[in-house]
Protein backbone atom coordinates (compact mmCIF):
# COMPACT_ATOMS: atom_id res chain seq x y z
CA UNK A 1 0.00 0.00 0.00
CA UNK A 2 2.98 2.35 1.03
CA UNK A 3 4.15 1.73 -2.74
CA UNK A 4 1.28 2.54 -4.13
CA UNK A 5 0.89 5.88 -2.12
CA UNK A 6 4.68 7.00 -3.40
CA UNK A 7 3.82 5.77 -7.03
CA UNK A 8 0.39 7.14 -7.54
CA UNK A 9 2.33 10.54 -5.77
CA UNK A 10 5.21 10.31 -8.44
CA UNK A 11 2.34 10.21 -11.01
CA UNK A 12 0.91 13.41 -9.58
CA UNK A 13 4.18 15.30 -9.61
CA UNK A 14 4.97 14.69 -12.92
CA UNK A 15 1.64 15.50 -14.16
CA UNK A 16 1.98 18.58 -12.42
CA UNK A 17 4.67 19.45 -13.72
CA UNK A 18 3.71 19.19 -17.48
CA UNK A 19 0.57 21.44 -16.49
CA UNK A 20 -0.02 24.90 -17.01
CA UNK A 21 -3.41 27.05 -16.60
CA UNK A 22 -6.18 27.59 -18.96
CA UNK A 23 -7.62 30.66 -19.49
CA UNK A 24 -10.77 31.79 -21.61
CA UNK A 25 -10.45 35.42 -21.71
CA UNK A 26 -13.45 38.05 -22.17
CA UNK A 27 -12.64 39.77 -25.67
CA UNK A 28 -15.56 41.21 -27.45
CA UNK A 29 -16.07 40.03 -30.89
CA UNK A 30 -12.69 37.68 -30.53
CA UNK A 31 -12.35 34.13 -28.76
CA UNK A 32 -9.44 34.43 -26.37
CA UNK A 33 -7.54 31.60 -24.95
CA UNK A 34 -4.61 31.79 -22.86
CA UNK A 35 -2.38 29.20 -21.89
CA UNK A 36 0.13 29.78 -19.07
CA UNK A 37 2.80 28.06 -17.61
CA UNK A 38 4.89 27.81 -14.59
CA UNK A 39 7.71 30.20 -14.69
CA UNK A 40 7.57 34.02 -14.19
CA UNK A 41 7.71 37.07 -16.76
CA UNK A 42 6.67 34.98 -19.68
CA UNK A 43 6.85 36.09 -23.23
CA UNK A 44 3.82 36.02 -24.97
CA UNK A 45 3.14 34.37 -28.48
CA UNK A 46 0.02 35.07 -29.77
CA UNK A 47 -1.11 32.63 -32.47
CA UNK A 48 -3.80 33.53 -35.14
CA UNK A 49 -5.16 31.03 -37.58
CA UNK A 50 -5.80 31.71 -41.41
CA UNK A 51 -9.15 31.61 -43.67
CA UNK A 52 -10.22 27.99 -41.91
CA UNK A 53 -12.14 30.43 -39.54
CA UNK A 54 -12.63 29.19 -36.02
CA UNK A 55 -9.49 29.21 -33.36
CA UNK A 56 -7.15 27.29 -35.03
CA UNK A 57 -4.36 26.51 -32.26
CA UNK A 58 -7.03 25.30 -29.75
CA UNK A 59 -7.45 22.22 -31.53
CA UNK A 60 -5.64 19.15 -31.46
CA UNK A 61 -4.02 19.62 -34.49
CA UNK A 62 -1.96 22.23 -32.70
CA UNK A 63 -1.69 20.99 -29.60
CA UNK A 64 1.93 19.74 -29.65
CA UNK A 65 3.16 22.60 -31.22
CA UNK A 66 1.30 24.70 -28.81
CA UNK A 67 2.90 22.79 -25.84
CA UNK A 68 6.05 23.09 -27.18
CA UNK A 69 5.97 26.92 -26.72
CA UNK A 70 4.60 26.45 -23.45
CA UNK A 71 8.13 23.79 -22.86
CA UNK A 72 10.29 26.42 -23.94
CA UNK A 73 8.99 29.05 -21.46
CA UNK A 74 6.48 31.56 -23.53
CA UNK A 75 2.94 32.10 -22.38
CA UNK A 76 0.38 31.36 -25.34
CA UNK A 77 -2.37 33.07 -26.31
CA UNK A 78 -5.00 31.52 -29.09
CA UNK A 79 -7.26 34.07 -30.79
CA UNK A 80 -10.06 33.00 -33.40
CA UNK A 81 -10.82 36.10 -34.68
CA UNK A 82 -13.83 34.83 -37.13
CA UNK A 83 -16.06 31.57 -36.96
CA UNK A 84 -15.57 30.90 -33.49
CA UNK A 85 -18.01 31.35 -30.62
CA UNK A 86 -18.85 35.58 -30.00
CA UNK A 87 -16.63 36.65 -33.35
CA UNK A 88 -17.94 37.51 -37.03
CA UNK A 89 -19.06 34.81 -39.21
CA UNK A 90 -17.34 35.79 -41.70
CA UNK A 91 -13.69 37.07 -42.89
CA UNK A 92 -15.14 40.30 -43.71
CA UNK A 93 -14.25 43.87 -42.36
CA UNK A 94 -12.46 42.32 -38.66
CA UNK A 95 -11.53 45.39 -36.51
CA UNK A 96 -8.28 44.76 -35.55
CA UNK A 97 -8.43 46.76 -32.98
CA UNK A 98 -10.41 44.20 -31.18
CA UNK A 99 -8.20 41.89 -31.70
CA UNK A 100 -5.31 43.44 -30.37
CA UNK A 101 -7.53 44.32 -27.08
CA UNK A 102 -7.40 40.57 -26.49
CA UNK A 103 -3.33 40.96 -26.23
CA UNK A 104 -3.84 43.93 -24.02
CA UNK A 105 -6.51 42.27 -21.96
CA UNK A 106 -3.71 38.96 -21.72
CA UNK A 107 -0.97 41.19 -20.92
CA UNK A 108 -2.74 41.54 -17.26
CA UNK A 109 -1.59 38.01 -16.38
CA UNK A 110 0.75 39.02 -13.74
CA UNK A 111 3.12 36.08 -15.18
CA UNK A 112 3.46 37.44 -18.57
CA UNK A 113 5.92 39.95 -19.66
CA UNK A 114 4.17 42.50 -21.01
CA UNK A 115 7.05 44.35 -22.94
CA UNK A 116 8.01 41.01 -24.80
CA UNK A 117 4.97 39.81 -27.11
CA UNK A 118 5.72 38.18 -30.35
CA UNK A 119 2.44 37.48 -33.39
CA UNK A 120 2.70 33.90 -35.41
CA UNK A 121 -0.30 33.80 -37.93
CA UNK A 122 -0.20 31.93 -41.12
CA UNK A 123 -2.22 32.89 -44.51
CA UNK A 124 -4.99 35.42 -43.49
CA UNK A 125 -3.80 35.11 -39.96
CA UNK A 126 -0.16 36.03 -41.45
CA UNK A 127 -1.30 39.24 -42.98
CA UNK A 128 -3.46 39.84 -39.44
CA UNK A 129 0.24 39.53 -37.81
CA UNK A 130 1.83 42.27 -40.14
CA UNK A 131 -0.95 44.62 -39.68
CA UNK A 132 -0.88 44.38 -35.91
CA UNK A 133 2.71 44.70 -35.80
CA UNK A 134 2.65 47.86 -37.88
CA UNK A 135 -0.08 49.45 -36.00
CA UNK A 136 0.93 48.47 -32.32
CA UNK A 137 3.90 49.13 -31.28
CA UNK A 138 3.77 46.88 -28.32
CA UNK A 139 4.08 43.73 -30.38
CA UNK A 140 7.65 42.89 -30.68
CA UNK A 141 7.72 40.50 -33.12
CA UNK A 142 5.99 38.38 -36.18
CA UNK A 143 6.16 35.50 -37.99
CA UNK A 144 4.44 35.50 -41.19
CA UNK A 145 3.49 32.44 -42.72
CA UNK A 146 2.49 32.50 -46.31
CA UNK A 147 1.67 35.81 -45.98
CA UNK A 148 0.20 38.52 -48.52
CA UNK A 149 1.81 42.13 -48.61
CA UNK A 150 -1.26 43.58 -49.20
CA UNK A 151 -4.89 43.53 -48.00
CA UNK A 152 -7.52 42.11 -49.87
CA UNK A 153 -10.85 41.57 -50.43
CA UNK A 154 -12.84 39.90 -47.39
CA UNK A 155 -14.05 36.39 -48.33
CA UNK A 156 -17.49 37.08 -49.35
CA UNK A 157 -19.82 36.46 -52.42
CA UNK A 158 -19.57 39.85 -53.92
CA UNK A 159 -15.59 40.56 -52.51
CA UNK A 160 -16.09 44.24 -52.56
CA UNK A 161 -15.52 45.29 -48.56
CA UNK A 162 -11.99 44.65 -46.93
CA UNK A 163 -10.95 42.16 -44.99
CA UNK A 164 -9.87 44.38 -42.30
CA UNK A 165 -11.21 47.33 -40.36
CA UNK A 166 -9.27 50.37 -38.35
CA UNK A 167 -11.61 52.43 -36.28
CA UNK A 168 -14.27 51.73 -37.96
CA UNK A 169 -13.09 52.50 -41.48
CA UNK A 170 -12.20 49.58 -44.02
CA UNK A 171 -8.30 49.63 -44.78
CA UNK A 172 -7.64 49.62 -48.44
CA UNK A 173 -7.24 46.26 -50.58
CA UNK A 174 -6.77 45.40 -53.94
CA UNK A 175 -10.43 44.62 -55.61
CA UNK A 176 -11.30 41.96 -58.09
CA UNK A 177 -10.46 43.12 -61.68
CA UNK A 178 -11.64 41.85 -65.29
CA UNK A 179 -8.46 39.98 -65.37
CA UNK A 180 -9.32 37.95 -62.46
CA UNK A 181 -12.68 37.02 -62.84
CA UNK A 182 -11.40 33.94 -65.47
CA UNK A 183 -9.48 32.61 -63.11
CA UNK A 184 -11.76 33.12 -60.14
CA UNK A 185 -14.93 30.80 -61.99
CA UNK A 186 -12.22 28.40 -62.53
CA UNK A 187 -11.11 28.21 -58.84
CA UNK A 188 -7.73 29.31 -59.37
CA UNK A 189 -6.95 30.94 -56.35
CA UNK A 190 -3.45 31.90 -57.10
CA UNK A 191 -4.15 32.95 -61.03
CA UNK A 192 -6.79 35.02 -59.41
CA UNK A 193 -4.53 36.74 -56.85
CA UNK A 194 -1.73 37.26 -59.39
CA UNK A 195 -3.99 38.64 -61.57
CA UNK A 196 -5.27 41.30 -58.83
CA UNK A 197 -1.78 42.61 -58.65
CA UNK A 198 -1.43 43.54 -61.56
CA UNK A 199 -3.38 46.26 -60.41
CA UNK A 200 -0.05 48.38 -59.05
CA UNK A 201 -1.69 51.46 -58.36
CA UNK A 202 -4.29 49.51 -56.05
CA UNK A 203 -0.98 47.55 -54.66
CA UNK A 204 0.49 50.58 -53.70
CA UNK A 205 -2.59 51.54 -51.80
CA UNK A 206 -3.22 48.56 -50.06
CA UNK A 207 0.36 47.44 -48.96
CA UNK A 208 1.15 46.60 -45.47
CA UNK A 209 3.29 48.79 -43.76
CA UNK A 210 5.69 46.42 -42.53
CA UNK A 211 8.34 48.91 -42.30
CA UNK A 212 6.45 50.05 -39.44
CA UNK A 213 6.72 46.82 -37.06
CA UNK A 214 8.68 47.31 -33.89
CA UNK A 215 10.67 43.89 -33.62
CA UNK A 216 12.29 41.15 -36.08
CA UNK A 217 9.84 39.42 -38.88
CA UNK A 218 10.13 36.14 -40.28
CA UNK A 219 8.95 35.60 -43.36
CA UNK A 220 8.03 31.56 -44.02
CA UNK A 221 6.83 31.04 -47.68
CA UNK A 222 6.20 27.92 -50.35
CA UNK A 223 7.83 28.13 -53.42
CA UNK A 224 4.57 26.07 -55.00
CA UNK A 225 1.94 27.49 -52.99
CA UNK A 226 -1.33 26.84 -54.97
CA UNK A 227 -3.35 29.63 -53.39
CA UNK A 228 -1.47 33.19 -53.28
CA UNK A 229 2.04 33.80 -54.89
CA UNK A 230 3.28 33.58 -51.26
CA UNK A 231 6.97 33.46 -52.23
CA UNK A 232 7.09 36.45 -54.56
CA UNK A 233 5.09 38.61 -51.72
CA UNK A 234 7.76 37.63 -49.24
CA UNK A 235 10.23 38.58 -51.54
CA UNK A 236 8.91 42.41 -52.39
CA UNK A 237 8.21 42.46 -48.57
CA UNK A 238 12.16 41.91 -47.85
CA UNK A 239 12.99 44.76 -50.89
CA UNK A 240 10.62 47.05 -49.03
CA UNK A 241 12.67 46.14 -45.40
CA UNK A 242 16.02 46.80 -47.12
CA UNK A 243 15.04 50.21 -48.74
CA UNK A 244 13.46 51.29 -45.50
CA UNK A 245 17.04 50.23 -43.59
CA UNK A 246 14.61 48.27 -40.82
CA UNK A 247 16.64 48.00 -38.08
CA UNK A 248 15.30 44.89 -36.69
CA UNK A 249 16.46 41.18 -37.52
CA UNK A 250 14.50 39.88 -40.72
CA UNK A 251 14.65 36.89 -42.87
CA UNK A 252 12.14 35.18 -45.29
CA UNK A 253 12.97 31.04 -45.82
CA UNK A 254 11.48 29.64 -48.51
CA UNK A 255 9.81 26.30 -48.11
CA UNK A 256 9.91 23.94 -50.99
CA UNK A 257 6.51 22.68 -51.24
CA UNK A 258 2.88 23.97 -51.84
CA UNK A 259 0.83 26.93 -49.79
CA UNK A 260 0.66 24.09 -46.31
CA UNK A 261 4.71 23.00 -46.52
CA UNK A 262 5.79 25.75 -44.03
CA UNK A 263 3.73 24.58 -41.05
CA UNK A 264 5.91 21.45 -41.14
CA UNK A 265 8.92 23.74 -39.96
CA UNK A 266 8.18 24.65 -36.83
CA UNK A 267 12.08 24.35 -35.95
CA UNK A 268 12.33 27.86 -37.95
CA UNK A 269 10.00 28.88 -36.53
CA UNK A 270 11.61 28.33 -32.79
CA UNK A 271 14.86 29.10 -33.97
CA UNK A 272 13.85 32.68 -35.33
CA UNK A 273 12.06 33.37 -31.84
CA UNK A 274 14.94 31.87 -29.53
CA UNK A 275 17.92 34.23 -31.60
CA UNK A 276 16.16 37.05 -32.15
CA UNK A 277 13.13 37.41 -29.88
CA UNK A 278 14.43 38.49 -25.93
CA UNK A 279 13.39 36.84 -23.03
Amino acid sequence: MQNLKHLIFGLLLIISSNSFAQTILETPNVESKLYVGDGVNQPLIVGLGGSEGGNAWTSDYWKKTRDQFIEKGYAFLAIGYFGAKGTPDKLEKIAIEDVHYAIEVAKKNKKINKENIAIIGGSRGADLALLLGSYYDDIKGVVAIVASNVTFPGNTNHFTTSTWTYQNKELPFVPVNDEAVPYLMKNDLRGTFEAMLQDSIAEEKALIKIEKINGPILLISATKDEVSPSTPMAEKMITILKTYNFKHKYEHIAIEGGHSAPLKHFDLVFKFLETNFSK
